[in-house]
């Protein structure tokens, strides 16, 4: 979903075609309506303050598709105002395949979704820039400090909100959690999962990395 004129009316001109070919425009328009803001309220804000995951859907400047999972201790995602919010970039395997996308692409969609207490999501869209740690720390006050000492945000990633509104629980699982047992920041190659998927036994297309594009920067 998106906007579609300045109007800020939501909803895509594809969105629009598939409700009057399935005969769901008044359904949907009732959504838009009862369910869609353009800013995250009160109790969205408290919703994202306590959550533990987030799933990330980004696109390059030829709309190739990258989806990837952040988390952390409640409050990791920081939300800024009702219309910004930020999350950490970390060193990770160093791809960092979303910053790459909204180096080229800004737009992204955020998924929350709470498994224990509410079984309930929140979809959160909109631009997306990165900046530097020292540089967001100077303007935002109340940032979340990594949970293992001596670790630090590489960038962070400000997401300027254009839509958000819920997901309904109907299909999401109650899980309960069983224990913590998370190891942030290690580099021990088995408790990251090693090579699960027996990706370094099969053959592989990929050629050395080119060099950074000169030019871009966070």
């Amino acid at each position: 979903m998106s906007e579609t004129d300045q109007s800020r009316t939501p909803g895509t001109e594809g969105e629009r075609y598939v409700q009057t070919v399935t005969g769901t425009t008044e359904r949907a328009d009732r959504f838009y309506q009862d369910q869609m803001l353009d800013r995250l309220n009160p109790r969205m804000r408290e919703f994202i303050a306590r959550q533990e995951m987030l799933f990330i859907a980004t696109s390059d400047s030829k709309g190739e598709c990258d989806s990837s999972f952040r988390a952390g201790p409640p409050g990791f995602v920081h939300v800024v105002d009702e219309q910004t919010l930020v999350y950490p970039e970390y060193r990770g395997n160093g791809v960092f395949a979303s910053a790459g996308n909204i180096m080229e692409n800004p737009h992204i969609g955020l998924m929350f979704l709470d498994f224990q207490r509410e079984r309930i999501g929140l979809h959160v869209n909109g631009r997306a820039r990165l900046l530097e740690d020292e540089k967001l720390r100077g303007h935002v006050r109340g940032l979340p400090h990594p949970e293992v000492p001596g670790q630090k945000a590489m960038l962070w990633t400000m997401v300027h909100i254009e839509e958000a509104y819920i997901h309904c629980r109907k299909h999401i699982p109650h899980l309960r959690t069983v224990g913590r047992d998370e190891v942030w920041g290690t580099d021990d190659v088995q408790r990251k999962g090693g090579d699960y998927f027996a990706a370094k036994q099969t053959p592989s297309p990929w050629s050395t990395p080119r060099a950074p594009v000169a030019g871009r920067h966070a």
